[in-house]
């Protein structure tokens, strides 16, 4: 693997800059399509477009899809869709033409599929998008190896080898009837040892693992976990085998997935990335900001309605960040617990009431603690007993309330089939700081009372 340090990166430049493309050539070919889309940082958009065009098409379609959505987008914008139909979408898998054909309007994407050569292949993608891109269907691909069980094997492996050679990949051999519709599996090791069976469906592994076309990408990739797949054929309604989905797919929505969750945990609406423009990311960051100003501003009102009891005491305002700061803590942990169960379909409607009351326990070993904690501290550096109580008291709540308000608001999400990721981030804050200080406010003024 080649570092793409600082002074092999002003070597590339000087050899693009002299227009040498043999020596760009033999550079091109030391390096994976990932690190070529890398290189694309540090080139302008005429250099990246010299490049693409010196690449062979396979690898130009690779870098092409390892870019950022919007560096594609910047560099598509660059090329005739002729160009583009016949040097990327001709040479993609259908899985990932399909996800570029996605990003472009439907006017481009008509024209890109006007100019490709392979009617077959631009009738998979047209067929493709007709798929939910949440859906298996949206996400599979049509290259696959597939045999029919009545042949022989040496039909079989004569058919094998003339599919093969379109293939960059071959993950498994799929068994269909005469109807398509998928029976089984045909294993390696029966290749092997069977050389001359009569009909492969004596010796191919029957029921094999499938997926819906209509299903989510989640059940997919909980399928793909539990059976640890490399591949997953995808059959449809009456269950004629359709595509195939790879892990690598699987891995990419994941990582999306996973980016999505996290920016929405972190109070950003919106999928952005540190490319995006100034308007992009304010618009992503603004709403939750305006949220938690208004929740700041509750906070105001609640404590301004207690403002003789700071009068008298004025150390009950020491412990406010404390009171709001742990219910806000308390809470997110509990609410991240139950979404990674979610996510992993470890949590289920059976043990969701179990869940519940474990959590009611954890919770209360902690606020005990916690609270008992604080107690020890107050009394001995504080010495009033009013404020000592109070805080404890308070503690001890405010723990227990966002422990179970963390645990059944993403629950409760998930219902609604909202991201229950919002439960982790200042949705839980904001609304255990206000209760939090409700809490507080009440128990202090009751004893101070």
């Amino acid at each position: 693997m080649i570092e793409l340090t600082k002074e092999y990166i002003e070597n590339l430049k000087g050899i693009i800059s002299e227009k040498d493309d043999a020596k760009i050539k033999e550079t091109l070919d030391e390096l994976y399509p990932a690190d070529i889309a890398e290189l694309y940082q540090e080139l302008n958009l005429q250099e990246a477009i010299y490049l693409y065009l010196l690449m062979d098409g396979e690898k130009a379609a690779d870098v092409l899809m390892e870019l950022d959505e919007e560096d594609r987008h910047k560099l598509l914008k660059e090329l005739p869709n002729e160009l583009i139909a016949k040097r990327f979408v001709d040479n993609m898998e259908t899985d990932d033409a399909v996800d570029l054909m996605r990003e472009l309007d439907e006017d481009t994407q008509e024209e890109i599929l006007s100019h490709i050569e392979d009617v077959e292949q631009a009738g998979d993608i047209v067929d493709l998008l007709k798929y939910d891109e949440d859906t298996a269907g949206g996400l599979m691909g049509t290259e696959m190896i597939v045999v029919n069980e009545n042949w022989s094997m040496p039909k079989c492996i004569d058919e094998m080898r003339k599919q093969a050679e379109d293939m960059d990949e071959i993950y498994y051999v799929y068994v269909v009837d005469d109807d398509e519709r998928l029976r089984g599996v045909l294993q390696l090791q029966k290749l092997i040892t069977n050389p001359s069976v009569s009909k492969i469906k004596h010796v191919m592994k029957k029921d094999p693992i499938s997926v819906r076309d209509s299903d989510s990408i989640e059940e997919v990739t909980e399928t793909i976990e539990k059976y640890d797949l490399v591949a997953l054929p995808v059959v449809d309604s009456i269950g004629r085998l359709v595509g195939r989905i790879t892990i690598d797919d699987v891995m990419d929505e994941v990582r999306e997935q996973h980016e999505r969750d996290y920016q929405l945990a972190s109070g950003i609406s919106q999928d952005v990335e540190t490319s995006d423009n100034v308007f992009t990311q304010t618009a992503a960051r603004l709403p939750w900001l305006l949220i938690g100003m208004i929740g700041g501003i509750g906070n105001s009102l609640i404590l301004g309605n207690f403002e003789g009891n700071f009068a008298v005491n004025p150390k009950m305002a020491l412990f406010i960040p404390l009171i709001g700061g742990t219910g806000g803590n308390v809470g997110i942990q509990s609410s991240a617990i139950v979404v990674q169960g979610l996510a992993n379909n470890s949590l289920k409607e059976g043990n969701i009431v179990p869940q519940i009351l474990k959590e009611a326990v954890v919770s209360l070993i902690n606020a005990s603690i916690i609270s008992l904690v604080v107690f020890i501290y107050n009394f001995f550096m504080l010495g009033d007993r009013a404020i000592t109580a109070s805080v404890s008291l308070s503690l001890f709540a405010v723990v227990m309330f966002a422990s179970i308000f963390g645990t059944l608001v993403p629950m409760t999400l998930d219902k609604l089939k909202i991201d229950p990721a919002l439960a982790t981030g200042p949705f839980i804050t904001i609304t255990n700081d206000i209760i939090g200080m409700m809490i507080y406010m009440f128990i202090s003024s009751t004893l101070a009372g």
